[in-house]
């Protein structure tokens, strides 16, 4: 398999073939990052396809860091470009109030849940939830980064991981209930 350098080195020799190549290599895990933002894969597609031209006209900006840097970069992307989406297009209202017991919450038991169903049921939360929960679980970004890019305070956004985590927990419940788990 073609390494990340050599896939860059071709494209930066002006290759148009490893353009298609670094598109085939990526666009099934760029489509997973968007669809965890955005649930309707349609709209993903539009975003899917605005990244990639962000991609491949800001590939002679990429800094090569190592074999794995290209794929982040092309998450950064996706992540970013799926967030303008659902701050055009979605009305997200953030809120300060943390419930008394926010600390004492066990995190969900998802080993028992195949990949597809805890992605459709991130899919099911509520915009402002599930962008948090994506950001601070997937991206790994602290209540402070994630209030900073979105514009809101810590205390929203840890409001919000908090209920998505109360909303994901009963969703899973329900489904080790349906499945006599």
């Amino acid at each position: 398999m073609e390494t990340e350098r050599q896939l860059l080195d071709a494209i930066h020799g002006g290759e148009r073939e490893a353009q298609r190549r670094l598109y085939d290599r990526y666009s099934g895990y760029a489509m997973a990052i968007g669809l965890r933002y955005i649930p309707d894969s349609d709209k993903v597609r539009d975003v899917l396809q605005d990244s990639f031209v962000k991609i491949l006209t800001s590939i002679g900006n990429f800094d090569y860091r190592g074999e794995g840097s290209l794929k982040s970069w092309v998450a950064r992307i996706v992540a970013n470009k799926s967030l303008d989406y659902v701050r055009q297009h979605e009305h997200v209202q953030f809120t300060n109030e943390v419930p008394d017991n926010a600390d004492d919450e066990e995190e969900p038991d998802v080993g028992n849940v195949p990949p597809d169903i805890l992605d459709s049921m991130i899919g099911q939360l509520p915009t402002g939830y599930r962008v948090v929960l994506n950001l601070f679980v997937f991206e790994q970004l602290s209540h402070r980064e994630i209030a900073q890019r979105l514009g809101i305070s810590e205390r929203a956004s840890a409001t919000h991981f908090f209920r998505a985590k109360k909303l994901l927990q009963k969703m899973i419940g329900d489904y080790y209930k349906q499945h006599g788990i």
